[in-house]
């Protein structure tokens, strides 16, 4: 006869046991390196993000902040497509119907908006908002030439109602330029 400590049913249930126990343990360290593997994309994208950074310039903010020089216009079509594009592509105009959120309604509506743009001989200040989980309001200062598009600034800040509240929003440190010119903002 079989003892109950020594019967072959118990050792089998042993064995499941620390079978189980193993698998626990190995189910947990898989999920402690996906853990860490997603910390470090986090912070590998966020270097990408925060590369080339380029702050403003006090000749190039003092161009800005002489209001005479720019005028207003509100639409997108005053914009060569060269600006439009260093926005990041398509943009609807003030009123226009877009994609505010990140719950796409119509794919075929852009996800950022112009607030405002301002036109002061080659440099051109756009201010547009963007959709998505997170709403932001951006600012991007460009200078068009016959042979160059260049990106000036980039700064995410506001709304500014018109471009004297932007310059209001300069002169006060209202506008934060960290992101530098990141595809991702």
């Amino acid at each position: 006869m079989f003892d109950g400590a020594h019967s072959p049913n118990r050792a089998r249930r042993r064995s499941w046991q620390l079978t189980l126990a193993s698998l626990d343990q190995l189910s947990l360290q898989i999920r402690l390196r996906h853990i860490a593997f997603y910390l470090l994309c986090a912070v590998a994208v966020q270097s990408l993000c925060c590369a080339d950074v380029k702050k403003l310039s006090a000749e190039d903010r003092k161009l800005l902040q002489n209001s005479s020089h720019f005028d207003e216009v509100d639409s997108t079509s005053d914009l060569p497509p060269a600006i439009v594009a260093l926005c990041g592509g398509k943009l609807a105009d003030p009123g226009q119907k877009w994609n505010a959120t990140d719950a796409i309604t119509d794919p075929s509506l852009p996800a950022k908006r112009l607030i405002w743009a301002a036109i002061g001989g080659d440099h051109y200040v756009v201010h547009y908002e963007r959709g998505g989980i997170a709403h932001t309001y951006h600012v991007l200062v460009a200078k068009l030439t016959q042979n160059n598009t260049e990106t000036v600034w980039q700064a995410k800040g506001g709304p500014f109602k018109d471009y004297a509240a932007f310059v209001n929003g300069l002169r006060s440190g209202k506008l934060d330029d960290r992101l530098g010119n990141s595809k991702f903002w």
